[in-house]
């Protein structure tokens, strides 16, 4: 009753480190996913995030979590301690956790309509399809969704392929932790019920990516968008934070943008990258390479939703997110006409994360 995962559709390939990264080693370890849905029309956005911990089982904190951050930035959550219903493919992106069922064998990937008629609550989802069934009893929330995704770009640009987010470096044990935008833009076709109330969507703006180790950085900030305002050709992802490099800690960021077919890229290696995080509310980057500029603005007034994430004692509320944030991003040229704007593009539907800390004050870069 087990089926190979659908095609990808429009990518030569998947990104790097799209697979399940756990080789068995009984060490402290935890992966996370995180897929996300843009309802232009409706002024909403619905993000998924899943996480397993410690997949041997046995120590404090095995399990597995599913969260979802919902219309108006509501929220549920529904965890499984059980970390042998938790199934990942090593080759390629395909995921899922099986909480209620009679399904007597390993759990796997199933066909839609096998998955809608056995799983009583869980989800799985790979690059191409995504669905579940989600209730947290002590709150009575809900959540039901299956649609398909078209994916569009993911990480990286037709002369060089699909690349990994951290460069070279992150394919090799020594980041804590790793992540991998997998899918900077895609298209979603399906449905989502929240709470009793359907939502029906046609090639709306996808989104995924993922990271793994040891823990979460000491402390992050993160800015993501491809929704914008008379713009549907364009991607952000910007984020950074202090991790863990061998024996010693760093800061680092990045602004990186896929626009009509085209991905400019501002990372550690290759560019200059500054930035001024507020707590919450206001988070300011700056970024340059030998070829071009790159300025983003992002604010809101929303208090935002407390989120869990993978730490050293579990998962626990450790960020605060919406995505209801505004976005002002402008890219300009430094050749030929030095300053002359490539685009300027707004949104009042980007997300903004804040992790970690302390943030008893504005983080500004060295």
């Amino acid at each position: 009753m087990t089926h190979d995962q659908p095609s990808m559709t429009r990518l030569e390939r998947e990104t790097p480190h799209s697979g399940y990264h756990w080789n068995s080693s009984p060490r402290r370890f935890f992966e996370g996913w995180y897929y996300r849905v843009t309802l232009p029309t409706d002024r909403q956005t619905f993000a998924f995030m899943y996480s397993i911990e410690d997949p041997t089982g046995g120590s404090p904190y095995s399990g597995g979590g599913a969260q979802i951050l919902g219309p108006d930035d509501g929220y549920l959550c529904r965890t499984f301690p059980d970390v042998k219903g938790f199934w990942a493919w090593s080759s390629s992106l395909a995921l899922g956790h099986w909480g209620k069922t009679e399904l007597p064998y390993p759990p796997n990937y199933l066909s839609p309509h096998e998955f809608d008629h056995y799983i009583e609550q869980g989800y799985q989802g790979t690059a191409t399809w995504h669905q579940g069934k989600l209730c947290d009893p002590g709150t009575g929330q809900r959540c039901e969704w299956q649609y398909a995704i078209s994916p569009v770009y993911g990480w990286g640009d037709r002369q060089r392929g699909q690349l990994a987010t951290a460069g070279l470096l992150s394919f090799l044990p020594m980041f804590e932790p790793g992540w991998q935008i997998l899918m900077a833009h895609g298209l979603a076709t399906g449905w989502i019920d929240w709470n009793g109330k359907r939502y029906e969507f046609a090639n709306a703006p996808a989104y995924a990516e993922k990271n793994w180790g040891g823990a979460f950085p000491e402390k992050w900030f993160w800015v993501n968008c491809n929704c914008f305002d008379d713009e549907p050709d364009l991607a952000l992802t910007a984020g950074g934070g202090r991790r863990g490099v061998l024996w010693w800690m760093e800061s680092v960021a990045l602004i990186c943008i896929h626009y009509r077919g085209e991905f400019y890229e501002f990372v550690p290696w290759n560019a200059q990258v500054s930035w001024e995080i507020d707590p919450w509310g206001r988070w300011q980057m700056q970024a340059s390479n030998d070829r071009f500029t790159v300025e983003l603005t992002a604010t809101t007034d929303q208090p935002g939703t407390r989120l869990r994430a993978p730490t050293q004692e579990g998962l626990t509320f450790v960020c605060r997110d919406t995505m209801q944030g505004h976005l002002t991003l402008t890219l300009r040229s430094r050749l030929g006409n030095p300053g002359e704007i490539i685009f300027q593009a707004t949104s009042s539907l980007c997300g903004v994360e804040t992790g970690g800390g302390p943030w008893t004050e504005t983080w500004r870069s060295a």
